[in-house]
């Protein structure tokens, strides 16, 4: 995934972010996943290096605890934060803008794995509308409708299976938000009545 900040953007804002307080490098990870909606999580190897970076200009202080490091603003930093505010506030508005544009990508992306199930299941009705009848079956419209329900229920499942999975990895890392359970939501109850619409 390419980066969300330009050079220099990453060291400001998390500046900003300890400007509430001190924070542990996973919290920041954490917490700029949660501004980010989830769309995007930062890993230890571009956190840490900055804040060792920022602990070298003086900027922040690191304290060690147990196995913890925790950081926070050195009266430099904090200065540094005050005099910069108004590219903070573009930053904020930056990241707003990225957040919505990832969500409408999220959204089309599965939109379009939707009209691909659908698709799969219409391919799959046709399919079974020129397949053979089964000869042992004495009410042949019975037999078509079973082998239909048969491999229709094999695509759901399918797909089940794909998604669980996608959310139990997002979940390991936490990402799965309330945008994701919000777009399944709308992207499953629009499948459900497209289907249901073939059903009568």
């Amino acid at each position: 995934m390419a980066s969300v900040f330009a050079h220099g953007e990453l060291r400001l804002y998390l500046l900003a972010l300890l400007e509430s307080g001190p924070k542990h490098g996973y919290e920041l990870m954490t917490e700029l996943s949660d501004r980010f909606g989830g769309t995007y999580r930062p890993s230890a190897g571009t956190i840490y290096p900055r804040l060792a970076r920022l602990e070298e200009e003086g900027l922040v202080r690191r304290s060690d605890e147990a196995r913890k490091s925790t950081y926070e603003l050195t009266p430099a930093g904090r200065a540094e934060v005050m005099a910069r505010q108004a590219d903070v506030a573009a930053l904020e508005d930056g990241i707003a803008q990225t957040v919505r544009t990832r969500a409408q990508a999220l959204r089309t992306d599965i939109e379009g794995s939707m009209q691909g199930l659908r698709a799969e299941l219409a391919a799959a009705a046709q399919e079974a509308r020129v397949r053979p009848r089964p000869a042992a079956s004495p009410d042949p419209r019975r037999g078509e409708s079973y082998a239909r329900r048969v491999e229709a229920e094999a695509l759901v499942q399918r797909f089940r299976d794909d998604v669980r999975a996608d959310l139990r990895q997002a979940d390991a890392s936490s990402a799965v938000t309330d945008l994701t359970l919000e777009t399944l939501r709308t992207v499953l109850d629009s499948a459900r009545r497209a289907v249901r619409g073939t059903l009568r």
